[in-house]
């Protein structure tokens, strides 16, 4: 059996490296995972990339919504991903659609070349095209790594058989890595039920405020954090292995 990767989708620094401590073999790192992640700041990632040794993907989603951009908005992702060659990331993480539900290969072919050596995982938005066996196509012909998917379910267990159709399809040629609702009680059953040997969750927990001083109504700012937690991170990666 193929050793599996888990890659944890870390909102912050704190997150990164409670990943790192936990075992996972790779991060990608996000801001507002409620949201879907969107880019991190460049001192996030300039911080991570420093302190963090594990292989470093960048998101690189300029807003929440939909994955079809318009120019300014593609001119920001090109930005973004130039600065995370210069600050020494290993990939990017993105996806563009066009009007139809159907990757926008030419958008996407600017990102790849921007990209240059870095490598380049095709995110979610492969969720919410209209063929995913014809995406899947064009995002090898494209040239990146691998594509994250739920399968188009809502979370990847209930993806499960179109994710092993997706492997089978792909025969090697680009990793579908499953993510969505992935945790340590069903990391184990999608593995062998997927096929999938490489793997994306948060592993988060919420962590309750720090603060001494707390107004009564807080003005909804007041709340604690959610992160990455090293326990979760070392249990799914417990999982994964078999054990």
């Amino acid at each position: 059996m193929a050793a599996r990767l888990l890659e944890v989708a870390a909102n912050s620094l704190a997150s990164a490296l409670a990943a790192q401590e936990g075992g996972a073999g790779r991060i990608e790192l996000c801001t507002a995972l409620e949201l879907g992640g969107l880019t991190p700041s460049h001192g996030e990632i300039a911080l991570v990339r420093e302190r963090v040794a594990l292989p470093l993907y960048v998101l690189i989603r300029p807003r929440a919504g939909d994955f079809l951009y318009g120019e300014g908005e593609l001119e920001t992702m090109l930005r973004d991903i130039e600065a995370c060659a210069v600050l020494g990331c290993d990939g990017v993480v993105f996806g563009v659609l066009d009007a139809d539900g159907e990757v926008d290969k030419a958008r996407c072919r600017e990102l790849m070349d921007a990209a240059g050596r870095m490598g380049v995982t095709f995110h979610r938005a492969f969720d919410l095209v209209r063929d995913q066996a014809r995406a899947l196509e064009d995002i090898i012909a494209l040239g990146a790594e691998r594509v994250l998917t739920s399968g188009g379910a809502p979370s990847a267990p209930q993806g499960a058989s179109c994710i092993r159709e997706l492997v089978m399809q792909a025969r090697g040629r680009i990793v579908v890595m499953p993510g969505a609702g992935i945790t340590p009680a069903n990391a184990a059953g999608l593995a062998t039920a997927t096929g999938a040997v490489e793997f994306h969750a948060s592993a988060k927990r919420a962590h309750a405020s720090r603060m001494g001083y707390m107004r009564g109504d807080a003005l909804g700012m007041g709340d604690g954090e959610v992160r990455s937690d090293t326990d979760e991170v070392r249990a799914l990666v417990r999982a994964l292995a078999g054990g």
